[in-house]
């Protein structure tokens, strides 16, 4: 267990405000995991609708607990 975790943390968020986003490489990043997806046969979807319902009914749960 890490005594420290603060620090790693300040360490992290330094990082990452010290190197800007960059598009072109995480495209490639977003293809290549894209380009797995189909070796793997999950994508593309054999029924895009399926699994609708609970999605919506999901949905319907959250924005009411959210707008409460």
């Amino acid at each position: 267990m890490l005594r420290n975790s603060h620090l790693i943390e300040a360490l992290k968020k330094a990082q990452l405000q010290a190197s800007p986003p960059d598009y072109f490489h995480n495209l490639s990043l977003f293809e290549g995991l894209y380009n797995e997806a189909r070796a793997l046969g999950v994508l593309p979807l054999k029924d895009p609708l399926e699994g609708i319902e609970s999605d919506i009914r999901l949905a319907r749960i959250l924005n009411v607990h959210t707008t409460s």
